[in-house]
């Protein structure tokens, strides 16, 4: 059965028959002791769901898996990479978190560098809410080539490289102390979206919470991203103002709604609690109104301006003003059902989806009708800050009803959609023509975000779909009181049901949001090269050092130590300085052999790298204790790995 000559679908249907065969008593599972697969079904409490589930998800060895899913990491900063349908976690990916695999802001100096770009109020953070990862995409469909997320406790936003896995630019600004709505991309990755949260005065100054309604405010950040760089362009991106309402999540137009970005937002009641002062509590107060405003905002139109100078400049960043947005033609609001957490638009990008929690319905917006009210200008009214607002009931293609707490919504290649409803605590499906629900599955528990096969793009696959859960309650064994999540592995593909295939447990929280492509988009590199790449820069770093390249200079700035790594040794292996001295290690890894990786550490100074084949890295620090330092290889690489080490001298001064 494992002949890696049969057919992957062949494979799966000698195996199907075999459990049938053992289901009904028959023949006996090779290398099992003489327990026929039958017994074994029975001993451990198998169902024949449980062994159809089980074909579909299972991954032999040295098989890779038909899709990749990039979850955030949520509190821990950092990117997880899960393979589908295996749900194996292959990778954590350093982001806003310093990350010791990787050495990942742990002595060298790019990654430093990168972690110093999302510095705020000139301090550095070194933790992060990771939310909603953005793939880069060209055509409104994947390209494997980027893939952008959010940090909404520091308003950062990080670029991260498909080509190495590594996140190569990290960026911020004082403009706004909070975003969730980030990151989103337009259909060629023109921009990524960043849309704050929580209102506070634009900048980063203080004004009384009393001021809110005046003072405070919220901004749309479109940050300019250069593809051929790699790089968010700071000096190219411009924000949008918005009242001090809460802007949630957004999505960009595509298609039909090419040009046009909706994000949702909570408390258009503009309530920012004070329970001891004797005022309602900020969740009282932002449930009061039926109905809050789906932001539409023609970014094509606002970069117009922008390239107008119709900005003023806040904290160094170009904004379009309110009331120039308002009036303009850049801003408009549609009602919504109240509390809403997911804008959605279809991949034919005709229709809006939006789900509110405290409503039963997700609400189908169509860009047609918003496109027509708002050039024929007809509305029913504005906002307290002269943004128009747009008649509800002539904005909707209709509502579906289906259940209470509908939340995100993703599509698969059948014109189905896929909601998740949290506090009901099931996905649905329904049907985008006819806005019916045609199935619902349960999902354990309090699902929030899911993702689906390519589900947020013009060209969905169905397939596979994963509810990403915030509770796990009895799910797996008992870790104390602080529970995994559970990410639930949902088969698209068995007709109009849904069948739940597999639970997997994410150790670490909470995770917000993922995309799920084709393992085959990624290009992915398997060494550096030329020997002496800068992993950030992409670039041969000007310190590279090959093979009788090595050597200990003193220069006016420092000691520095020009080294290679190769298996299994360090060279130079002795390291001599006085305290005091500055020292900066050039270290090159001359290897070329795919997984070659090394590591390189040293006690007590809080160094730690990871050095591919072929990577190049800096280090800076000051040997400011005299003693003896072992430094040594962390990656296993050898035979003689534990070998491979060497020591720094520090010599006392005198």
């Amino acid at each position: 059965m494992q002949n890696q000559s049969v057919s992957h679908p062949a494979r799966f249907l000698a195996l199907a028959g075999l459990f049938t065969l053992a289901a009904c008593g028959g023949s006996q599972a090779p290398g099992t002791g003489g327990a026929d697969l039958a017994s074994l079904m029975q001993a451990r409490g198998l169902s024949e769901d449980d062994v159809t589930a089980a074909l579909k998800t299972y991954t032999p060895t040295g098989k890779h898996d038909e899709y990749l899913i990039f979850a955030s990491g949520g509190h821990g900063g950092n990117l997880i990479v899960i393979g589908v349908p295996s749900m194996r976690i292959l990778k954590y990916i350093g982001v806003f978190t310093p990350e010791p695999w990787q050495g990942y802001a742990y002595g060298d100096e790019a990654t430093e560098d990168v972690l110093d770009g999302g510095n705020r109020f000139g301090k550095r953070v070194e933790w992060g809410d990771m939310h909603h990862p953005a793939l880069s995409e060209t055509k409104g469909d994947y390209d494997g080539e980027f893939i952008f997320v959010g940090d909404k406790a520091n308003a950062r936003l990080a670029v991260v490289s498909l080509k190495d896995f590594m996140t190569r630019q990290i960026v911020t600004t004082e403009l706004i102390q909070s975003d969730h709505g980030a990151a989103f991309v337009t259909p060629n990755t023109e921009y990524v979206i960043e849309t704050s949260q929580y209102p506070a005065p634009l900048g980063g100054g203080y004004a009384p919470i009393e001021q809110f309604n005046d003072v405070y405010r919220g901004a749309a950040i479109f940050w300019r991203f250069d593809r051929a760089k790699g790089l968010l362009d700071r000096a190219n991106s411009f924000a949008i103002e918005l009242p001090p309402y809460m802007q949630d999540l957004a999505d960009s137009g595509k298609l039909a709604s090419d040009g046009w970005a909706f994000m949702n937002c909570l408390n258009s009641e503009r309530a920012y609690g004070g329970v001891l002062e004797g005022k309602p509590a900020l969740e009282s107060g932002a449930s009061q109104n039926d109905m809050d405003y789906l932001h539409c905002i023609n970014w094509r139109k606002a970069e117009e301006l922008v390239k107008a100078g119709r900005t003023k400049t806040i904290a160094g960043m170009k904004v379009l003003p309110l009331d120039v947005a308002a009036a303009e033609g850049v801003l408009y609001f549609v009602p919504e059902p109240k509390s809403p957490h997911g804008v959605d638009v279809t991949p034919d990008g005709k229709d809006i989806v939006v789900g509110g929690k405290l409503d039963t319905h997700t609400t189908v917006y169509s860009i047609e009708k918003i496109k027509a009210l708002t050039e024929a200008k007809k509305f029913i009214g504005k906002d307290p800050y002269g943004v128009p607002i747009l008649d509800f009931k002539e904005s909707i293609r209709g509502q579906c009803e289906i259940g209470l707490g509908p939340l995100h919504t993703v599509y698969d290649n059948a014109g189905h959609a896929y909601t998740s409803v949290f506090i009901e605590s099931v996905i649905a499906k329904w049907s985008l023509k006819d806005l019916k629900v045609v199935h619902k599955i349960p999902m354990h528990y309090n699902v929030g975000h899911l993702t689906a096969a390519e589900g947020d793009t013009v060209s969905p696959d169905g397939r596979f779909l994963v509810g990403m859960n915030k509770w796990a309650i009895d799910r797996f064994s008992k870790v104390g009181p602080l529970l995994p999540q559970n990410f639930q592995l949902i088969d698209l593909s068995a007709g109009t049901e849904m069948k739940l295939l597999y639970d997997m447990p994410i150790p670490l929280g909470e995770p917000h949001y993922a995309q799920m492509i084709k393992a085959d988009k990624i290009k992915a590199i398997d060494i550096y090269s030329p020997v002496g790449l800068n992993p950030i820069t992409h670039e041969k770093s000007p310190h590279a050092t090959l093979a009788k390249q090595e050597r200990i200079e003193r220069k006016d700035d420092g000691v520095h130590v020009y080294m290679t790594a190769v298996r299994s040794h360090f060279t130079p292996d002795i390291v001599r300085v006085k305290q005091g001295d500055k020292v900066h290690l050039h270290i090159t890894s001359v290897e070329q052999a795919y997984d070659a990786t090394h590591g390189f550490a040293v006690g007590s100074y809080n160094i730690n790298l990871s050095i591919e084949p072929g990577r190049h890295c800096d280090v800076s620090f000051v040997a400011d204790r005299a003693g003896v330092f072992p430094f040594y290889c962390t990656e296993f690489c050898s035979a003689l790995h534990l070998e491979m080490a060497g020591y720094l001298l520090v010599e006392p001064t005198k």
